[in-house]
């Protein structure tokens, strides 16, 4: 009975790696006979596990063409999936850039039409920017904010941005969306943002978007301190940030997909 389970299991996650590999979801998705080629099974068997999949969520059946394709159950697994990682992967990176500038650092995510902070590392300095975990903020006048925007289309940046702000900002900030939008195509240029004192009167910050297997973004690392210590060096931190945004990204990005070779079940007969 264990055997069974053990072979019948080995075939459902063959199956799942045929219906995700490039081939595949370059098209229609496929037929039983081309799976069951694929993962050199019997059809009958395939068609079998093709169809508890299907109850559960993970293969989606066309109606039209009967060809079979990744279902949506996958991809809320992948989205959790990413989510712990990052937050796993995160506190060294922060650790990393607050050892190296001494200033604060902060992984935030988008969150509706704001900008919250998920986790801090701080170098223990008097003076130090305000303590941010739990807290929301705005989009268009913190770099984090606008970081988590380098992927929309300025007709959902405007959006997202002309909704009302929760949180009163400082008289340095963007006055519209126009304004806003020049800043960030620039900072996308850069790969990078940096504000100098748009949230708070004597804060600067420097931002990069974090991603994930699939290149999109899932948050945004920063660094914020007094003007007085960070401000002439601004640019160069952002570059820091940047280098630390793209080495989390890799980490994320690699994690699900050695997790994946490392389980992957040999072909049982």
């Amino acid at each position: 009975m264990a055997a069974d389970r053990s072979t019948s299991l080995n075939r459902a996650i063959a199956i799942l790696n045929v219906l995700g590999a490039s081939a595949a979801t370059g098209r229609d998705g496929l037929g039983v006979v081309q799976i069951a080629r694929l993962v050199e099974r019997e059809k009958s068997q395939v068609s079998r596990t093709l169809k508890t999949l299907a109850e559960a969520g993970f293969v989606i059946r066309d109606p039209v063409n009967l060809r079979y394709r990744l279902g949506w159950r996958l991809f809320v697994l992948a989205a959790g999936a990413t989510r712990q990682h990052l937050t796993a992967l995160a506190p060294r990176v922060l650790r990393r850039l607050v050892a190296h500038l001494g200033e604060c650092a902060h992984l935030s995510v988008l969150d509706g039409g704001e900008v919250l902070t998920v986790m801090s590392e701080s170098p223990g300095k008097t003076i130090q920017a305000a303590e941010w975990v739990g807290h929301v903020s705005p989009l268009h006048c913190t770099s984090s904010g606008r970081a988590l925007l380098f992927d929309h289309t300025d007709t959902d940046a405007r959006m997202l941005l002309e909704r009302p702000a929760t949180v009163a900002v400082w008289r340095d900030a963007p006055p519209d969306v126009d304004e806003l939008l020049v800043k960030l195509r620039s900072a996308r240029r850069r790969g990078y943002v940096v504000v100098n004192e748009e949230f708070e009167p004597g804060l600067v910050a420097a931002a990069a978007p974090v991603r994930d297997f699939h290149g999109g973004i899932v948050g945004a690392l920063n660094v914020s301190a007094p003007k007085f210590r960070l401000g002439r060096a601004l640019d160069a931190v952002g570059r820091e940030v940047r280098a630390a945004a793209d080495q989390l990204s890799r980490a994320v990005a690699s994690a699900p997909a050695n997790g994946e070779n490392g389980r992957r079940a040999r072909r049982t007969s």
